[in-house]
């Protein structure tokens, strides 16, 4: 039986969401430079260096999944790797207006691992870091220790949302009921009251605002027998619906995938500290017989330029190779 979600966007399959077709054409992107565009709902692409779309109004980065705190095979230096993505975000040829950071800031929410993450994210050259959690973080008092230093300006568990140059920025929190010790880190969930939330925020936008919606754990469902989606993304998926432009941010599975479905434009990122393995190939989690070699190419950010007047959102994938 199709859901809401399979007759709001019609192309989406039933189960893990993903046949053999439909996961080449996913990790056709893995590795590779790419610049997205969305204009009037229209996606196209550029391989990163080919010329650019136009000047943009402003960029900025996400990064994810930095894990301090791990120390295990293949990256026994997590800080290192995330101090090399700083370096490479300080030298882009104008500072990003900020950077999203979509979660697992940390391994083990120790205070002392979001004080280190703090410490080396200050050298970034940007006005500012923005966070939500992943279930990494939530592995302490409550999320107490998260919210003491990002919970400020945000309801529930970390939730808000900004506007940036007619841009409206909305961070969601969908791993308040995971775990990250259970081994397949249990599907996220928004819950009642964020989707109520949701609404109200965007109520009296225009549909012609674009939207960036960022969360840790993907909005579709990449592979849902290691807890690779959302279970109530469907009905954040039709409320945002109307908009012309939507992007949606993620993390979580340490790997770049790619999405379209209507307007949307779906993205999640590499970790800044492992890869995991492609989904339903071995098992979840670190991929630890990774040879060093291959490390660094496996790892990296992305950058996301916004050009007014355009409709345009422009996504470009690097590794620290």
């Amino acid at each position: 039986m199709r859901n809401n979600f399979d007759r709001e966007f019609p192309n989406e399959l039933p189960g893990d969401g993903i046949d053999r077709r439909g996961m080449l054409k996913c990790m056709a992107w893995v590795g590779t430079g790419l610049v997205w565009s969305v204009a009037g709902g229209i996606p196209t692409s550029r391989v990163l260096g080919q010329t650019p779309i136009a000047k943009p109004t402003f960029s900025f980065v996400q990064i994810s999944d930095s894990h301090l705190g791990f120390a295990r095979d293949p990256n026994k230096d997590v800080a290192g790797t995330l101090r090399q993505t700083i370096a490479r975000i300080n030298a882009l040829p104008a500072a990003p207006a900020f950077v999203l950071h979509t979660g697992d800031v940390t391994h083990l929410a120790k205070p002392e691992e979001f004080d280190a993450a703090a410490e080396l994210l200050k050298e970034a050259k940007t006005e500012k870091v923005l966070y939500v959690p992943g279930e990494h973080d939530f592995d302490g008092d409550g999320n107490k220790e998260y919210l003491k230093r990002y919970g400020k300006g945000t309801t529930g568990t970390g939730w808000y949302s900004f506007d940036h140059h007619g841009v409206r920025f909305i961070g969601l929190v969908n791993v308040a009921s995971a775990k990250s010790g259970s081994g397949d880190g249990g599907l996220g969930v928004i819950g009642a009251e964020q989707l109520a939330w949701l609404e109200k925020d965007v109520a009296g936008l225009k549909d012609s605002t674009p939207i960036v919606l960022f969360a840790h754990v993907p909005l579709w469902t990449v592979h849902e027998k290691w807890g690779w989606g959302t279970t109530d993304a469907e009905r954040a998926l039709k409320t945002l619906k109307r908009f012309g432009s939507l992007t949606i941010l993620n993390g979580h599975i340490h790997q770049v995938m790619q999405k379209i479905e209507g307007r949307a434009t779906f993205h999640t990122a590499r970790s800044t500290a492992f890869p995991q393995s492609e989904p339903g190939k071995g098992t979840p989690g670190p991929i630890r017989d990774l040879p060093a070699a291959k490390l660094k190419a496996a790892l990296g950010l992305s950058t996301v330029s916004f050009t007014e007047n355009s409709g345009s959102l422009a996504i470009v994938d690097s590794t620290l190779q």
